[in-house]
C-alpha cells in the first residue's frame, strides 16, 4: 500500500486540529477506504478492502507477505476485543514494516514493537473520530470502538494529554 501522508512535521493543522503524522495518516487512510465512524470500522471491512487473507489461528498474531498477497493471523482465542487491537498492532506492521527481522538488531525489532503498539491505540480508536464526539467516557470508547477497558482508558489518556498540551482544556 502506497504511504499517503509524507509530511517532515510533528504536527499538521487539519481544520483546526492539530494531529500528528500517525493521526493524519490513519485519518486519509480511514477516508480513502470510506469508512469514516465507529461503526463500519472493523477487521473484516478493512481486511476485504485491502485483500488482506486473514487467518484465525492458535499462535500469538502476526503479518506477513508471501507469494505477492498478505495474511494477518489472527489469534482466534482472543475475545474480539484483543483482536482488534491485535489488527490495529500489525496494521502498523503492514504499512509500515518491510524489513526481514532476521537481518536486524532485536533493539531495532524492539522499536518496531513499541511503534505498532502506539498506532494500535490511534488505528483502533481515531482521533479524528474522538474529536466529533463530546462528554466521552471510558465505557464510551469500549462500546463504540470494541475495545477492552485498559485499552479505552490509556487511549483516552493519551488524547486528553494532547489536548491538554494544545491548551485546549
Amino acid at each position: 500500500m502506497p504511504s499517503l501522508l509524507h509530511s517532515n512535521r510533528t504536527y499538521v493543522s487539519i481544520g483546526g486540529d492539530y494531529m500528528n503524522q500517525t493521526e493524519v495518516f490513519i485519518k486519509a487512510f480511514y477516508k480513502s477506504i470510506n469508512l469514516m465512524i465507529p461503526s463500519v470500522i472493523s477487521i473484516s471491512n478493512i481486511t476485504d478492502i485491502l485483500n488482506i487473507n486473514l487467518i484465525h489461528w492458535s499462535n500469538t498474531s502476526a503479518m506477513t507477505y508471501y507469494n505477492k498477497q498478505y495474511f494477518m493471523f489472527i489469534n482466534e482465542f482472543l475475545t474480539s476485543q484483543q483482536q482488534w487491537q491485535e489488527f490495529g498492532h500489525e496494521m502498523c506492521h503492514y504499512f509500515n514494516d518491510r524489513i526481514n527481522r532476521k537481518n536486524v538488531n532485536s533493539s531495532f525489532v524492539d522499536y518496531c514493537e513499541t511503534k505498532a503498539d502506539y498506532f494500535a491505540y490511534h488505528f483502533c480508536v481515531p482521533t479524528f473520530m474522538l474529536q466529533k464526539m463530546k462528554r466521552i467516557d471510558v465505557y464510551d470508547v469500549m462500546q463504540l470502538f470494541n475495545v477492552e477497558f485498559d485499552f479505552a482508558l490509556r487511549r483516552l489518556e493519551m488524547y486528553h494529554n494532547k489536548i491538554l498540551s494544545k491548551g485546549v482544556l
